[in-house]
């Protein structure tokens, strides 16, 4: 699913030059590295004015979008000790984040691979191909926040009961 917008759709506190240089057209999508360097560059760049914008919400996680563009969707979460997500892919998209405050742990996936967890501490940022399904979780004591990138924008996600349970052929390669 692509996106046909007439232009940028940007959070009215970061619509600034640097974030609209940062968001720039790329041809065609971008890749795990692109938006690895992207959520990187936006967690550093911006990081006052992201803690600022940040709230931490309970039972449900915390979430905003900064960017939507033909090419990418660009994300602020946060997490409270104990919050995660449900595991999931995200359709055929290729994502990134980046640890803004606290540390979270990733326990993931790809397709006919085996299950692995990293924590990724402040700072952190990793970027990811297509067809990977994980699990993201502050198991910490403090409070998190990350930036999380996505290409192509919109696109849905598909959750599972658990990580053994993602198909060998995900489903979007079959469509």
């Amino acid at each position: 699913m692509t996106l046909a917008l007439a232009e940028k759709a940007v959070h009215p506190r970061f619509d600034h030059p640097d974030l609209h240089s940062l968001i720039a057209p790329r041809d065609p999508l971008w890749t795990p590295r692109e938006l690895n360097e992207l959520t990187s560059a936006v967690a550093t760049d911006f990081r006052t004015r992201l803690v600022d914008v940040v709230r931490f919400a309970s039972p449900q996680r915390w979430w905003t979008r900064l960017a939507l563009t033909d090419e990418i969707e660009l994300w602020l979460l946060s997490w409270l000790p104990g919050q995660g997500t449900a595991p999931h892919d995200h359709g055929g998209a290729a994502g990134a984040f980046t640890v803004l405050l606290g540390d979270l742990t990733e326990t993931y996936r790809y397709p006919a691979g085996p299950i692995r967890q990293h924590r990724r501490p402040l700072g952190a940022s990793i970027g990811f191909g297509q067809g990977r399904a994980h699990i993201v979780e502050n198991r910490g004591p403090a409070k998190a926040a990350s930036v999380h990138a996505y290409s192509p924008p919109l696109v849905p996600t598909h959750e599972y009961a658990n990580l053994s349970d993602v198909p060998d052929t995900p489903s979007w390669l079959t469509r």
